[in-house]
Protein backbone atom coordinates (compact mmCIF):
# COMPACT_ATOMS: atom_id res chain seq x y z
CA UNK A 1 0.00 0.00 0.00
CA UNK A 2 1.80 3.11 -1.26
CA UNK A 3 -0.30 5.50 0.84
CA UNK A 4 0.64 3.64 4.00
CA UNK A 5 4.29 3.57 2.98
CA UNK A 6 4.21 7.34 2.45
CA UNK A 7 2.72 7.84 5.93
CA UNK A 8 5.59 5.84 7.37
CA UNK A 9 8.29 7.64 5.36
CA UNK A 10 7.10 10.71 3.43
CA UNK A 11 10.67 11.30 2.15
CA UNK A 12 10.94 8.01 0.26
CA UNK A 13 11.17 9.09 -3.40
CA UNK A 14 10.87 5.52 -4.66
CA UNK A 15 7.41 5.12 -3.13
CA UNK A 16 6.09 8.17 -4.99
CA UNK A 17 7.83 6.99 -8.15
CA UNK A 18 6.29 3.51 -7.92
CA UNK A 19 2.84 4.94 -7.18
CA UNK A 20 3.28 7.12 -10.25
CA UNK A 21 3.90 4.01 -12.35
CA UNK A 22 0.71 2.44 -10.98
CA UNK A 23 -1.30 5.56 -11.80
CA UNK A 24 0.19 5.63 -15.30
CA UNK A 25 -0.87 2.04 -15.86
CA UNK A 26 -4.40 3.01 -14.79
CA UNK A 27 -4.47 5.93 -17.23
CA UNK A 28 -4.34 8.55 -14.47
CA UNK A 29 -1.58 10.60 -16.11
CA UNK A 30 -2.19 13.77 -14.10
CA UNK A 31 -2.03 11.80 -10.87
CA UNK A 32 1.12 10.09 -12.07
CA UNK A 33 2.75 13.44 -12.86
CA UNK A 34 1.93 14.67 -9.35
CA UNK A 35 3.68 11.64 -7.87
CA UNK A 36 6.70 11.99 -10.17
CA UNK A 37 6.88 15.66 -9.12
CA UNK A 38 7.09 14.56 -5.48
CA UNK A 39 9.73 11.93 -6.25
CA UNK A 40 11.84 14.51 -8.13
CA UNK A 41 11.47 17.08 -5.34
CA UNK A 42 12.90 14.51 -2.91
CA UNK A 43 15.53 13.14 -5.31
CA UNK A 44 16.34 15.52 -8.20
CA UNK A 45 18.69 12.90 -9.72
CA UNK A 46 16.01 10.21 -10.15
CA UNK A 47 16.38 9.82 -13.90
CA UNK A 48 13.47 7.39 -14.34
CA UNK A 49 11.08 9.87 -12.72
CA UNK A 50 11.90 12.46 -15.41
CA UNK A 51 11.64 9.83 -18.14
CA UNK A 52 8.28 8.54 -16.91
CA UNK A 53 6.94 12.04 -16.25
CA UNK A 54 7.86 12.88 -19.83
CA UNK A 55 5.88 9.88 -21.06
CA UNK A 56 2.88 10.90 -18.96
CA UNK A 57 3.06 14.43 -20.38
CA UNK A 58 3.20 12.98 -23.89
CA UNK A 59 0.10 10.93 -23.13
CA UNK A 60 -1.64 14.20 -22.20
CA UNK A 61 -0.44 15.89 -25.40
CA UNK A 62 2.10 18.14 -23.67
CA UNK A 63 4.95 17.27 -26.03
CA UNK A 64 7.07 20.33 -25.26
CA UNK A 65 6.85 19.57 -21.55
CA UNK A 66 7.72 15.95 -22.30
CA UNK A 67 10.81 16.99 -24.27
CA UNK A 68 11.97 19.14 -21.36
CA UNK A 69 11.75 16.10 -19.07
CA UNK A 70 13.58 13.84 -21.52
CA UNK A 71 16.28 16.53 -21.83
CA UNK A 72 16.70 16.44 -18.06
CA UNK A 73 16.86 12.63 -18.01
CA UNK A 74 19.56 12.71 -20.71
CA UNK A 75 21.51 15.37 -18.82
CA UNK A 76 21.56 13.09 -15.76
CA UNK A 77 22.30 9.92 -17.76
CA UNK A 78 23.59 10.49 -21.32
CA UNK A 79 23.44 6.72 -21.93
CA UNK A 80 19.70 6.47 -21.29
CA UNK A 81 18.53 5.01 -24.61
CA UNK A 82 14.83 5.15 -23.72
CA UNK A 83 15.02 8.90 -23.01
CA UNK A 84 16.38 9.53 -26.52
CA UNK A 85 13.73 7.36 -28.19
CA UNK A 86 10.94 8.85 -26.07
CA UNK A 87 12.15 12.34 -26.99
CA UNK A 88 12.19 11.23 -30.61
CA UNK A 89 8.55 10.17 -30.40
CA UNK A 90 7.60 13.51 -28.82
CA UNK A 91 9.41 15.34 -31.62
CA UNK A 92 7.51 13.27 -34.18
CA UNK A 93 4.26 14.30 -32.54
CA UNK A 94 5.35 17.93 -33.04
CA UNK A 95 6.21 17.29 -36.71
CA UNK A 96 10.00 17.37 -36.20
CA UNK A 97 10.65 14.08 -37.99
CA UNK A 98 14.32 14.71 -38.72
CA UNK A 99 14.90 15.50 -35.05
CA UNK A 100 13.03 12.32 -34.15
CA UNK A 101 15.24 10.24 -36.42
CA UNK A 102 18.38 11.78 -34.91
CA UNK A 103 17.21 10.90 -31.39
CA UNK A 104 16.30 7.35 -32.38
CA UNK A 105 19.68 6.97 -34.07
CA UNK A 106 21.31 7.93 -30.79
CA UNK A 107 19.15 5.45 -28.85
CA UNK A 108 20.10 2.68 -31.29
CA UNK A 109 23.80 3.59 -31.03
CA UNK A 110 23.53 3.14 -27.26
CA UNK A 111 21.41 -0.04 -27.45
CA UNK A 112 21.18 -1.72 -30.88
CA UNK A 113 18.53 -4.10 -29.49
CA UNK A 114 16.12 -1.38 -28.36
CA UNK A 115 13.00 -2.22 -30.35
CA UNK A 116 11.08 0.97 -29.50
CA UNK A 117 13.77 3.10 -31.11
CA UNK A 118 13.37 1.27 -34.42
CA UNK A 119 9.58 1.54 -34.18
CA UNK A 120 9.66 5.28 -33.48
CA UNK A 121 12.29 5.88 -36.17
CA UNK A 122 10.15 3.94 -38.62
CA UNK A 123 7.19 6.15 -37.74
CA UNK A 124 9.23 9.29 -38.43
CA UNK A 125 10.49 7.89 -41.74
CA UNK A 126 6.95 6.99 -42.77
CA UNK A 127 5.83 10.56 -42.09
CA UNK A 128 8.66 11.71 -44.37
CA UNK A 129 7.35 9.24 -47.01
CA UNK A 130 10.48 7.09 -46.73
CA UNK A 131 8.25 4.04 -46.75
CA UNK A 132 10.93 1.47 -47.53
CA UNK A 133 13.12 2.83 -44.74
CA UNK A 134 10.14 2.70 -42.39
CA UNK A 135 9.38 -0.91 -43.30
CA UNK A 136 13.01 -1.85 -42.67
CA UNK A 137 12.84 -0.29 -39.19
CA UNK A 138 9.52 -1.93 -38.30
CA UNK A 139 10.88 -5.27 -39.50
CA UNK A 140 13.95 -4.86 -37.27
CA UNK A 141 11.72 -4.05 -34.29
CA UNK A 142 9.71 -7.21 -35.01
CA UNK A 143 12.87 -9.34 -35.13
CA UNK A 144 13.89 -7.98 -31.71
CA UNK A 145 10.41 -8.31 -30.17
CA UNK A 146 8.04 -10.44 -32.26
CA UNK A 147 5.34 -10.25 -29.56
CA UNK A 148 4.74 -6.51 -29.86
CA UNK A 149 1.70 -5.67 -31.95
CA UNK A 150 2.63 -2.05 -32.72
CA UNK A 151 5.41 -2.61 -35.29
CA UNK A 152 3.06 -4.96 -37.16
CA UNK A 153 0.33 -2.32 -37.11
CA UNK A 154 2.63 0.44 -38.31
CA UNK A 155 4.26 -1.74 -40.95
CA UNK A 156 0.77 -2.65 -42.15
CA UNK A 157 -0.11 1.04 -42.43
CA UNK A 158 3.04 1.68 -44.43
CA UNK A 159 2.41 -1.25 -46.77
CA UNK A 160 -1.12 0.08 -47.32
CA UNK A 161 0.38 3.47 -48.23
CA UNK A 162 2.44 1.64 -50.87
CA UNK A 163 -0.67 -0.12 -52.23
CA UNK A 164 0.35 -3.50 -50.82
CA UNK A 165 -3.03 -4.29 -49.29
CA UNK A 166 -2.40 -8.03 -49.04
CA UNK A 167 0.83 -7.41 -47.16
CA UNK A 168 -0.99 -4.94 -44.92
CA UNK A 169 -3.70 -7.52 -44.17
CA UNK A 170 -1.04 -10.04 -43.14
CA UNK A 171 0.51 -7.55 -40.71
CA UNK A 172 -2.85 -6.49 -39.25
CA UNK A 173 -3.77 -10.15 -38.80
CA UNK A 174 -0.57 -10.76 -36.86
CA UNK A 175 -1.27 -7.73 -34.67
CA UNK A 176 -4.75 -9.10 -33.95
CA UNK A 177 -3.30 -12.50 -33.02
CA UNK A 178 -1.10 -10.75 -30.45
CA UNK A 179 -3.88 -8.48 -29.14
CA UNK A 180 -7.41 -9.60 -30.13
CA UNK A 181 -8.89 -6.46 -28.51
CA UNK A 182 -7.09 -4.02 -30.80
CA UNK A 183 -10.01 -2.24 -32.44
CA UNK A 184 -7.78 -0.18 -34.73
CA UNK A 185 -6.24 -3.35 -36.19
CA UNK A 186 -9.65 -4.70 -37.23
CA UNK A 187 -10.59 -1.30 -38.62
CA UNK A 188 -7.36 -1.01 -40.61
CA UNK A 189 -7.64 -4.56 -41.91
CA UNK A 190 -11.19 -3.74 -42.95
CA UNK A 191 -9.94 -0.73 -44.91
CA UNK A 192 -7.34 -2.88 -46.70
CA UNK A 193 -10.02 -5.43 -47.60
CA UNK A 194 -12.27 -2.62 -48.79
CA UNK A 195 -9.49 -1.44 -51.12
CA UNK A 196 -9.47 -4.97 -52.58
CA UNK A 197 -13.28 -4.75 -52.95
CA UNK A 198 -13.75 -7.55 -50.40
CA UNK A 199 -16.70 -5.71 -48.91
CA UNK A 200 -18.03 -8.66 -46.92
CA UNK A 201 -14.64 -9.22 -45.31
CA UNK A 202 -14.31 -5.51 -44.64
CA UNK A 203 -17.74 -5.36 -42.97
CA UNK A 204 -16.83 -8.32 -40.75
CA UNK A 205 -13.73 -6.46 -39.57
CA UNK A 206 -15.60 -3.20 -39.02
CA UNK A 207 -18.16 -5.18 -36.98
CA UNK A 208 -15.34 -6.46 -34.76
CA UNK A 209 -13.85 -3.00 -34.26
CA UNK A 210 -17.28 -1.59 -33.33
CA UNK A 211 -17.94 -4.47 -30.93
CA UNK A 212 -14.71 -3.57 -29.13
CA UNK A 213 -15.31 0.19 -29.32
CA UNK A 214 -18.96 1.16 -29.90
CA UNK A 215 -17.92 4.83 -30.22
CA UNK A 216 -15.61 4.16 -33.18
CA UNK A 217 -16.97 6.77 -35.60
CA UNK A 218 -14.62 5.96 -38.49
CA UNK A 219 -15.61 2.30 -38.35
CA UNK A 220 -19.30 3.18 -38.78
CA UNK A 221 -18.45 5.42 -41.73
CA UNK A 222 -16.26 2.84 -43.42
CA UNK A 223 -18.80 0.09 -42.79
CA UNK A 224 -21.45 2.31 -44.33
CA UNK A 225 -19.41 2.78 -47.49
CA UNK A 226 -18.67 -0.96 -47.66
CA UNK A 227 -22.40 -1.68 -47.40
CA UNK A 228 -22.93 0.81 -50.19
CA UNK A 229 -20.42 -1.13 -52.27
CA UNK A 230 -22.69 -4.16 -51.86
CA UNK A 231 -25.79 -2.17 -52.74
CA UNK A 232 -27.09 -2.33 -49.15
CA UNK A 233 -28.13 1.31 -49.09
CA UNK A 234 -30.47 1.06 -46.10
CA UNK A 235 -27.65 -0.37 -44.00
CA UNK A 236 -25.28 2.25 -45.38
CA UNK A 237 -27.54 5.08 -44.27
CA UNK A 238 -28.04 3.46 -40.87
CA UNK A 239 -24.28 3.56 -40.31
CA UNK A 240 -24.01 7.15 -41.52
CA UNK A 241 -26.77 8.15 -39.08
CA UNK A 242 -24.94 6.42 -36.25
CA UNK A 243 -21.71 8.20 -37.12
CA UNK A 244 -23.61 11.48 -37.37
CA UNK A 245 -25.11 10.92 -33.92
CA UNK A 246 -21.54 10.59 -32.61
CA UNK A 247 -20.67 14.01 -34.01
CA UNK A 248 -19.00 13.18 -37.33
CA UNK A 249 -19.35 16.02 -39.87
CA UNK A 250 -18.47 13.82 -42.83
CA UNK A 251 -21.40 11.59 -41.88
CA UNK A 252 -23.77 14.56 -42.03
CA UNK A 253 -22.54 15.39 -45.55
CA UNK A 254 -22.87 11.76 -46.63
CA UNK A 255 -26.42 11.61 -45.26
CA UNK A 256 -27.42 14.75 -47.11
CA UNK A 257 -25.87 13.54 -50.36
CA UNK A 258 -26.65 9.81 -50.35
CA UNK A 259 -29.57 9.19 -48.01
CA UNK A 260 -32.28 11.64 -49.00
Amino acid sequence: DYNKAIEIDPQDADVYYNRGITKTNLGDYKGAIADYNKAIAINPQLVEAYNNRGNAKSDLGDFQGAIADFNKAIAIDPQKASAYSNRGLAKSNLGDYQGAIADCNQAIAINPQYAFAYTYRGNAKSNLKDYQGAIADYSKAIVINPQSEFPYMLRGNTKKSLGDNQGAISDYTRAIEIDPKLAYAYYSRGDAKDELKDYQGAIADYNKSIAINPQYVAAYMSRGFAKGGLGEFQGMCFDFRKASSLGDRMAVKALNKLCQ
